[in-house]
C-alpha cells in the first residue's frame, strides 16, 4: 500500500506575481541540495485522519503556521512522487502578515531523530515565484503549481 501525504500550496500575490511557499528538508542529507529538493509543506496521513486535516496539521508542525476552517482551501488533486508516495494538496492564500513580508519566512519546525542525531524536519521556508518554484520543487509536485496557475487564471 503506498504512503499517503497531504499538504498545502500556500500562495500570495507580490508585485502582481504569484509566489508560493516552499520548505527545505532539514538534516545532513539535504544540506547542500537545492534544485528539486524543496517541497510544499506536507506530511504523512494518519489513515483515520481527514486529508485536509492532515495537511493543516503538517503545515503547523513543519512551519508553525496555522490554517483553520475559516481559510478557503481549494483542492488541487494529487500527484505520485518517484518513491510511489501519493501527495494530495490544497491551495490556500497566505495569511495577511505574510502578504508583503520577506521571501524567507521564520518558521518553528518539529524535530526528527535519526540514530543519535536530532534535527529540524524543515530547516527553512521561502516564497518563490512560480517560475523559480518549478526549478526548486520536487519534480512530481510541479503539477500542483500548474494547477494553481490554472486556478488563478480562471478564478482568483
Amino acid at each position: 500500500m503506498p504512503k499517503i501525504s497531504a499538504g498545502l500550496v500556500i500562495y500570495r500575490k507580490n508585485n502582481n506575481r504569484t509566489e508560493v511557499l516552499l520548505v527545505h528538508p532539514g538534516g545532513p542529507f539535504w544540506v547542500r541540495k537545492d534544485k528539486g529538493a524543496w517541497s510544499i509543506p506536507k506530511g504523512r496521513n494518519g489513515h483515520e485522519e481527514d486529508l485536509l486535516a492532515t495537511a493543516r496539521r503538517e503545515v503547523k508542525e513543519e512551519t508553525g503556521l496555522n490554517f483553520n476552517d475559516d481559510n478557503n482551501f481549494v483542492f488541487l488533486g494529487s500527484v505520485t512522487q518517484k518513491s510511489g508516495k501519493i501527495v494530495h494538496a490544497w491551495a490556500v492564500k497566505a495569511a495577511d502578515f505574510l502578504q508583503n513580508g520577506p521571501n524567507q519566512v521564520p518558521i518553528q519546525s518539529n524535530t526528527v531523530k535519526m540514530g543519535l542525531l536530532e534535527f529540524p524536519e524543515v530547516d527553512r521556508a521561502e516564497f518563490f515565484t512560480l517560475e523559480e518554484a518549478k526549478d526548486k520543487i520536487n519534480p512530481a509536485q510541479i503539477g500542483f503549481l500548474d494547477r494553481l496557475t490554472e486556478l488563478i487564471v480562471a478564478y482568483l
